[in-house]
């Protein structure tokens, strides 16, 4: 097992609601052993009606779970967020714990690689989430920058999705024992990804856009597919949309 402590540059900071709601949801469904220290809120943004129900949840939420919620002025609260879209509420958490990966019998992974840029990241677990994957292989040399920021970028997946760490061959080594076709995403020597059967059990491996995935993993693979584009074009997608169109086709061809 790991902490982020070693793989992320973070200070602990989690922005606006939606985050915080998803640190509480994260612990109570036993995905995450992420625990909120502290909310702190602006009170000038709290004194509208409409957003009383939030701080009442707040508040009771911080009873039950065992963190303070305090009142903070704004230039505080701004002087510890990193971004602008706090809405006057931050949550101060302590690291998460990554597990080794231990797959379910019948699942859909995905293995991120060299992804370097955490809003990249934060948008490709949401996609990844959303499609319903039962969870995100991450290597060790691929660092995301603070939790606090993929989790915003996220929309708060990145705190509800099962998350594990292993070395690339490992992971594979790891799920091919549990009977799962690896499939690389790339462009040389692939199939369409509309042609590929994407049944489950399956870990599919996507690279980032800059270096793409390693050699020994490539060779590793069981299959090699490739997104078709509609014209010429020289560029690579980015990862966060690679991700997100292989996601949702793994979810067409698995419906029941």
């Amino acid at each position: 097992m790991q902490k982020e402590e070693s793989r992320f540059v973070s200070n602990g900071i989690f922005e606006g609601l939606i985050s915080i709601r998803a640190l509480v949801d994260g612990a109570r469904l036993g995905i995450s052993d992420r625990k909120i220290e502290r909310v702190l809120y602006d009170p000038e943004r709290y004194t509208d009606r409409r957003k009383r129900p939030e701080l009442t949840w707040l508040k009771k939420t911080g009873e039950r779970s065992g963190f303070a919620v305090e009142a903070c002025p704004r230039e505080k609260i701004e002087e510890l967020a990193t971004g602008s879209s706090h809405g006057g509420l931050i949550a101060i958490a302590g690291e998460r714990t990554i597990p080794a990966p231990d797959p379910a019998s019948d699942g859909f992974y995905m293995l991120l690689e060299g992804i370097e840029d955490p809003y990249n990241f934060g948008y490709a677990l949401r996609s990844i989430y959303a499609s319903g994957a039962d969870g995100v292989v991450l290597t060790p040399r691929n660092w995301m920058s603070a939790a606090g920021v993929v989790c915003r970028a996220s929309a708060g997946a990145s705190e509800l999705l099962p998350l594990s760490v292993a070395e690339p061959l490992e992971a594979v080594d790891i799920f091919r024992s549990r009977g799962y076709k690896i499939v690389c995403a790339d462009l040389r020597d692939a199939v369409d990804v509309y042609d590929a059967e994407l049944k489950r059990p399956l870990l599919i491996i996507v690279g980032g856009e800059r270096r793409g995935i390693s050699r020994v993993l490539l060779d590793a693979a069981d299959l090699r597919m490739r997104l078709p584009y509609g014209r010429d074009f020289g560029a690579s997608l980015s990862a966060a949309t690679a991700s997100s169109l292989i996601a949702f086709e793994v979810l067409r061809q698995n419906r029941k």
